[in-house]
């Protein structure tokens, strides 16, 4: 099983959040977690808007050393498809996405993964499998 990481659980990860450690601590030996450039740039964008200083260069090096252990999976073109058809569908229903979240899930749709996150936000989408540590 493929496991795909949104922002806010990297976030996580970064800030050595207890729950969060022990889901990965938890993944079967044969499963993987990734990420996508969609969530990388998210945690970029966020440590830029960080004054300089020692927060910011130490979450820099947390960030460094976390993509440097996990895969970055590139967002394939089936995730356009995706993307579509889910943003359609939370339109039809009045329930607005962010376009970074909206890619997200298509992304994580197109390569048949689960993502991990806690935003509730993803639950209504259909087909999105998601863990939430």
């Amino acid at each position: 099983m493929t496991y795909l990481l949104d922002t806010n659980a990297i976030s996580a990860v970064m800030r050595e959040d207890g729950r969060m450690a022990s889901w990965l601590s938890s993944v079967a030996a044969g499963d993987q977690v990734v990420v996508c450039p969609i969530t990388r740039g998210e945690i970029l964008f966020g440590l830029e808007r960080l004054a300089v200083g020692k927060r910011r260069s130490e979450l820099e090096a947390k960030a460094r050393a976390l993509f440097a252990a996990l895969t970055c999976e590139p967002v394939p073109p089936a995730a356009g498809d995706r993307y579509a058809r889910v943003k359609v569908a939370r339109q039809r229903h009045g329930l607005p996405l962010d376009e970074n979240d909206l890619w997200l899930a298509a992304t994580t749709l197109a390569i048949g993964a689960t993502l991990v996150t806690r935003d509730a936000d993803f639950r209504e989408i259909e087909g999105l499998a998601i863990v939430t540590p």
